[in-house]
């Protein structure tokens, strides 16, 4: 196989040489062409036709957003991975930029021009190195898409259902479901969006999720989750009380985990180097709600959820995987289904009206 050909795109030419010393240090990877904003790249795309590329999200003449929405109408297929500084703004641009079908984000370490951008080699190659891994035929709707219809509690789904869908044999549900946790990474925020606008109002039971996120973008995640899914969606914080109805998504840079009533944020040591990690809240749920739980992992590399979902099913609770046909990255959610603890494998566009089909279901039992 060739090397993964990639464009390096940022109006910083410090930037530019930069990020393209560290791909090009790497064997399987090279860079074959730069631009200083997202009109150069579309001018050089059809030339060099990268296989990724780096967009800075924060550019002159055509930024990050308005470059993807070219892309998107071209039908351009490279694999985008946004370059972007931590600031307010930029989170909310950075997330609508994942909404529009970038591949995934790597935080800036001090701002635009980041002269420490070295520290975060290691994860740019690697997603990299990821994004040619990534499933091109993955079941997504955009915040935009969304079926507003569901707001208002009425079921109107789509139906959209990918050709290769894995689904195991329904499990007996024998417990009462009293809370839901969720686990994603690669490819999680379309993924989440997808699940948690599906779930209706008045559910009956808190939801957790933890996705794999720096710190300064869950805020602006929760938030954007919040304009859409019928239940409400919060960022957590340390000692807040838990309550039914609630979506709270773990805070980037802390573990998240359930003790008693209220929700404990941690700086202990990174899982799979990872906080937080969705094993720390499938753990310590399984230990809160023992058999009422039910578990869901999502799209993401690594193996991250796989051991809390084997806690989860010792104490009695109900497991869910995303199938490898829609999952971005189908790296956490094999890891899970080869414990042989899973009970149901399903397709995305499923995952969120099942959660709700088997928490409703169970608290009529």
């Amino acid at each position: 196989m060739g090397k993964i050909r990639v464009v390096v795109v940022d109006d910083s030419a410090l930037m530019r040489k930069i990020v393209s010393d560290m791909i090009n240090a790497e064997e399987d990877m090279e860079v074959v062409a730069i631009a200083r904003n997202g009109l150069e790249l579309i001018e050089k795309i059809d030339l060099y036709k990268p296989e990724v590329i780096t967009l800075d999200v924060e550019m002159p003449k055509l930024d990050g957003i308005n470059t993807l929405k070219e892309l998107k109408k071209l039908k351009i297929n490279s694999k985008v991975i946004m370059l972007s500084s931590l600031t307010r703004s930029s989170s909310e641009v950075t997330l609508e930029c994942l909404d529009l079908g970038a591949f995934d984000f790597v935080l800036k370490p001090s701002g635009s021009i980041s002269l420490d951008i070295s520290k975060v080699k290691e994860e740019l190659i690697r997603k990299i190195r990821s994004s040619q891994k990534a499933n091109a035929h993955t079941v997504n709707k955009s915040f935009n898409s969304i079926d507003k219809s569901r707001i208002y509690g009425e079921n109107n789904s789509n139906g959209n259902v990918a050709k290769k869908e894995t689904i195991t044999t329904k499990k007996q549900l024998n417990n009462k479901i009293n809370a839901v946790v969720i686990g994603a990474s690669t490819g999680g925020p379309k993924a989440l969006q997808t699940v948690l606008t599906a779930i209706k109002a008045n559910l009956g039971v808190p939801v957790f999720v933890v996705q794999h996120m720096p710190i300064g973008f869950t805020k602006a995640f929760a938030n954007r989750l919040n304009d859409y899914c019928n239940l409400r969606v919060l960022e957590a914080d340390d000692g807040m009380e838990i309550r039914e109805d609630t979506i709270y998504i773990a805070q980037g840079g802390s573990h998240m985990k359930v003790e008693k009533n209220r929700i404990v944020l941690s700086s202990e040591n990174p899982i799979w180097g990872v906080r937080p990690a969705v094993d720390k809240l499938f753990i310590s749920a399984a230990e809160i709600y023992k058999g009422n739980l039910l578990s869901v992992v999502l799209t993401g590399m690594g193996k991250d959820g796989a051991n809390g979902t084997v806690e989860v099913k010792k104490m009695g609770g109900y497991t869910i995987s995303q199938d490898e046909a829609t999952s971005t990255i189908y790296g956490m959610p094999k890891a899970t289904y080869e414990t042989g603890m899973v009970d149901e494998v399903l397709p995305l566009d499923r995952i969120g009206t099942r959660i709700d089909e088997l928490v409703r279901k169970s608290r009529i039992m």
